[in-house]
């Protein structure tokens, strides 16, 4: 009877975990969704309604408890929420809470990354009342949706990764032809919304090859040892990478700003070198820049978002890209006299 007992009080903490304190709207789980999620703890009821049954017994033991309420009440289907736990009064815990604060915020504020800090509240501090309702990140930029690859495939390359084993894949590329190699992983790297697998191809020593994900239509971990590519780093790749995409490093960018442009620069430098100093009367802009940063195509992309609230100064190059860029979007958006 014990036995039992415990299984039952086991079943209710992770009932209660799986209840969110806090979601996004109002997308808060219904008893059904709970009992999917936890379907094992629940396989000795024969029959759907008994489990039914069961989980509503549970979920209004908690409710009765004061571990979780009803966010809906009166609906159909009812939704819960789960309350703050008792435990977390505890000035032990809090003084662990304040502590992890701290810690994000002295690691993340000087090195200007405060997505460390929104990364790492999200997978904790939901367990000290901070979750989806009172933590909002709005990003400036838009992001695209990761490029689709399949569950399996992704978890055969960790696997062989973690492994140092080979991976047997059907692998679909750019041009659509369908091949079948084995490849020796090396390192994953995320690139943008992009997955890629540094590996090589059958017998070959080299070149090091960049396969994309989403091409995989199909990966095996295999049972030989994998074979390691000679001189390679995951870091030096990335580090050549992102020069090969940036062009040539570093840019001395000068600029004449206007509008939000000017505040948002003066709240939020390009650079820590930035200087920015207010243009003369009668100038059509506010404000001039000067900062030297690196050379991507984010900021080419950031420069012609801006429109006509940035006017590239310096350096020529630069200014003549725009130009460029602007002279061939003129050619998509005609005159609207038709002129």
């Amino acid at each position: 009877m014990a036995v039992a007992h415990q299984s039952r009080v086991d079943r209710l903490k992770l009932l209660q975990k799986c209840i969110p304190r806090s979601q996004a709207g109002d997308d808060y789980p219904d008893a059904r969704q709970l009992l999917t999620k936890l379907a094992e703890q629940y396989e000795s009821s024969k029959t759907d309604s008994a489990r039914m049954r069961s989980i509503q017994r549970d979920l209004d033991e908690l409710v009765n408890d004061g571990f979780i309420e009803v966010v809906n009440p009166g609906g159909k289907p009812l939704r819960y929420r789960r309350m703050i736990d008792l435990g977390v009064t505890d000035p032990r815990l809090w003084a662990y809470a304040q502590k992890l604060m701290r810690s994000l915020i002295r690691d993340a504020v000087p090195a200007k990354r405060l997505d460390k800090i929104w990364e790492a509240l999200r997978e904790e501090g939901e367990e000290f009342g901070l979750g989806e309702d009172k933590l909002c990140i709005l990003s400036d930029t838009q992001r695209l949706l990761p490029a689709e690859f399949k569950e399996e495939v992704l978890l055969a390359a960790l696997e062989a990764l973690a492994q140092s084993l080979t991976l047997s894949a059907t692998y679909r590329d750019g041009g659509g032809s369908l091949t079948h190699p084995t490849l020796h992983p090396q390192a994953l790297l995320q690139r943008g919304p992009r997955l890629y697998l540094f590996a090589l191809k059958n017998d070959e020593a080299e070149p090091l090859r960049m396969y994309a994900l989403h091409r995989f239509t199909s990966a095996k971990v295999g049972t030989a040892p994998v074979r390691k590519a000679e001189g390679f780093s995951l870091k030096e790749a990335v580090r050549k990478g992102q020069a090969d995409f940036a062009g040539n490093g570093e840019v001395d960018l000068e600029l004449r700003v206007r509008g939000y442009v000017t505040e948002l620069l003066r709240d939020c430098k390009l650079a820590e070198n930035q200087v920015i100093e207010d243009e003369p009367d009668g100038s059509p802009f506010k404000a001039r820049v000067r900062a030297k940063v690196p050379e991507t195509g984010q900021l080419l992309r950031w420069l012609l978002g801006c429109g006509d609230n940035v006017e590239v100064l310096a350096p020529a190059k630069w200014r003549e890209v725009v130009i460029s860029q602007i002279e061939k979007m003129r050619a998509i958006y005609p005159p609207r006299d038709g002129s």
